[in-house]
């Protein structure tokens, strides 16, 4: 058995009363998911969809994009998550550079998925909850899953595009059931008992097989939040005392900053991922909620983990942690040889968990696995234990002067200040010095603090080739869709 979907039928055939999504005051259990994802599967079936097809999934965080999931993977397709707030143009790349099928689109969406398929000339379906439940009525289960070798591509997901156009890594099922196992047995250490609080956004790999693939291949009920509110996430945790919440480093200071006092002393255990997380955050995350907060790294291109601070073993605040099982890492100059024992290099991955490589582009995936090794694009460093710690990317690295000047270093000071709640470190282009280093800070609610005051507050701190020069303030920074500041949409201020 190697299709992904085949996770679902065991656990369904296990526990078939077992809740297994919740939004608000709908429950489905997972007999229901089963027979709904065998009716998907079904009504694709009839629509002609094939086997290796790939199928465009443009859908929020609802029980429809569960099922529709599953049941692209059971009919034998692939499935290709896309961004509900894509736009007509970026559609159109997606679908055609896919080569998908059909296109499957919340039905609340503003209709750019519509226009983008249109002009690819693409099917295009729209999702309404009332009307999809009544389509699937009609088609008869199909209660085979579709054979799948584990080298077989499952889902073709593309990247945030952050050094040109979006790429499609290729995904196969051997490797997504590796990384689901791997977290939900090893990392997470799921049960049937656990519920997950599922606000990452499903088309994101962090939230497909950290949230809902390692639910369901546990058992555990996932609580489905369509957007990340921090009130509506305390209060789903407290209402149905989940134990598990995942979430990236935005989210954690945002929940931090909230004044709410709901209970959410259920939590368990807490799950970072995306981006590094400050380690101010962190501790302060901790003191507030009571809960451990666990740190990973990952990325599209590994299925998505690779390292992880173990539940089982130390965990090192402000580390990645340790390789997950049958994962190796190395950390590499730009020679590709291995670096000396505390010097930064690039971090390279290899295992089950690497994409089969980038769809369509054979150039591309040579410069990214040129030797069996997944050159990540992240430089970080190993202690004398073995664990990780990310410096910064390869490409946002600064150099002034010469000197290398990491972001994130800077970043990590600046959030030790009390009146900093979100803050991006860059550079600028400078006639000197190649480049200068700057600051754009969002202060927290209340705080107070001038650029004067912040630039010799990292001044005081640090060497004087590192601290920022330039401190802006401003109200929001540009965030990805799963939370992740994106430094290449930041703004400099003209003055």
């Amino acid at each position: 058995m190697a299709n992904l979907a085949e996770f679902l039928v065991e656990t369904a055939q296990r526990q078939p009363e077992r809740p297994a999504l919740r939004l608000g005051e709908q429950v489905i259990t997972y007999a229901e998911l089963d027979e709904r994802t065998a009716r998907a599967a079904a009504l694709l079936k009839s629509n002609g969809v094939r086997n290796g097809d790939r199928v465009a999934l443009m859908l929020p965080n609802v029980p429809e994009f569960v099922v529709l999931y599953y049941g692209i993977l059971r009919a034998g397709a692939v499935v290709v998550p896309m961004n509900p707030l894509l736009k007509t143009r970026e559609t159109e790349f997606h679908l055609k550079d896919s080569g998908a099928v059909l296109l499957l689109e919340w039905h609340q969406a503003p209709g750019e998925g519509a226009k983008g398929a249109a002009a690819a000339g693409v099917r295009h379906l729209a999702v309404e909850p009332t009307a999809f439940t009544a389509m699937l009525t009609t088609c008869e289960p199909l209660s085979e899953v579709a054979q799948a070798d584990g080298e077989d591509m499952a889902v073709l997901l593309y990247t945030s595009g952050t050094t040109g156009r979006p790429k499609g890594a290729v995904l196969s099922h051997a490797g997504l059931r590796h990384n689901t196992e791997v977290n939900s047995i090893h990392v997470q250490q799921m049960t049937p008992r656990d519920v997950v609080v599922g606000c990452l956004p499903l088309f994101h790999i962090f939230g497909q097989i950290c949230t809902m693939s390692a639910a369901v291949r546990s058992g555990a009920s996932l609580v489905l939040i369509p957007r990340f509110e921090p009130q509506a996430v305390l209060d789903a945790i407290a209402r149905e005392r989940a134990t598990v919440f995942e979430g990236v480093p935005t989210m954690y200071a945002a929940l931090l900053q909230h004044p709410s006092q709901a209970d959410v002393a259920s939590l368990r255990m807490c799950i970072s991922g995306g981006a590094s997380l400050p380690v101010e955050i962190l501790h302060g995350f901790e003191q507030r909620f009571g809960c451990p907060v666990l740190e990973g790294f990952g990325m599209s291109e590994t299925s998505p983990v690779v390292t992880f601070n173990h539940p089982d073993r130390p965990r090192k605040a402000g580390s990645i942690g340790t390789p997950i099982r049958d994962v190796e890492v190395r950390l590499l100059d730009d020679k590709g040889q291995d670096v000396l024992p505390g010097e930064i290099g690039e971090l390279a991955v290899r295992g089950p968990n690497v994409m089969k490589g980038y769809w369509n582009r054979p150039e591309e995936t040579r410069a990214a696995i040129p030797d069996g090794w997944l050159r990540t694009g992240d430089l970080a460093r190993a202690d004398d234990e073995g664990y990780l710690y990310i410096v910064d990317r390869k490409k946002d690295m600064i150099i002034r002067g010469g000197y290398n000047v990491y972001p994130r270093e800077i970043e990590e000071v600046l959030h030790e200040h009390p009146a900093v709640a979100m803050v991006a470190v860059i550079g600028i282009p400078h006639a000197d010095l190649g480049e200068e280093v700057a600051a754009m800070v969002v202060l927290s609610p209340g705080g107070q603090a001038t650029p004067d005051e912040l630039r010799e507050y990292v001044k005081d701190r640090m060497a004087a080739y590192k601290y920022p020069r330039r401190v802006w303030l401003v109200d929001k920074l540009p965030l990805g869709p799963s939370g992740k500041i994106l430094k290449r949409e930041i703004t400099v201020p003209a003055s």
